[in-house]
């Protein structure tokens, strides 16, 4: 199983490394690519070596779209290359995922038309106002899948969504092992309600017009 995840300055930690640890686990081959080899910079983190360009990228099992900073989120949904290429691999691969603001990135693509999703709970205002086309799954679901997009909510949701995507393509058995091997049980000390938010932080942002056509 191959899993691809396409990666940009200032992309969230977790929405990365969470899902890669556990996808190692149930021994899937996880590719970062980048528009350019080279290093990447998680956002408020550190800098890591990406060996991999878009035109290194082959077909996938699983296309996996990471979140970020608002701000490179607004670059990378007017950055038609990094479009196209999401339009590329959607089309050869089972499934396609986000997590988090991932959505957006997916969304611009024109890659959610006529889906139900779901996002970090602050982003829904941007998929509700700048994308009429994409239905947002009720009630903050951690992950919601409808027939091949898998999209997930904020940061440590893509946790759970990893789970689900490694039930998806190896089985029950194979998801419960990874949870066993990794403790996933969450119990946190805490517990509060997901705000409500009316606003959208991402800038505003003109995408440019397709060249490829979406899946």
């Amino acid at each position: 199983m191959l899993i691809v995840m396409p990666v940009y300055d200032d992309v969230d930690m977790l929405d990365v490394t969470g899902p890669f640890e556990m996808f190692r686990w149930a021994d899937f081959d996880v590719e970062l690519v980048a528009e350019k080899p080279g290093a990447v910079t998680f956002r408020r983190g550190f800098c890591f070596e990406v060996k991999k360009g878009f035109a290194d990228a082959g077909p996938c099992d699983a296309l996996w779209v990471p979140g970020g900073d608002p701000q490179a989120l607004a670059r990378r949904m007017g950055d038609r290359t990094f479009l196209d290429f999401l339009v590329r691999q959607s089309a050869q691969a089972r499934y396609v995922a986000s997590v988090c603001e991932g959505a957006l990135l997916l969304a611009a693509a024109g890659l959610l038309d006529g889906y139900a999703v779901t996002t970090h709970w602050a982003f829904i205002p941007c998929l509700l106002e700048r994308f009429a086309n994409v239905k947002v799954a009720d009630g903050h679901p951690r992950f919601h899948l409808d027939r091949n997009r898998l999209t997930g909510g904020g940061i440590s949701s893509g946790l759970d969504e990893a789970l689900k995507l490694i039930e998806l393509l190896k089985g029950t058995a194979a998801a419960q092992t990874v949870q066993q091997m990794t403790q996933y049980y969450p119990q946190p000390p805490v517990a509060s309600e997901i705000p409500n938010t009316v606003s959208c932080f991402v800038p505003p942002v003109t995408i440019p017009p397709r060249a490829t056509p979406a899946a």
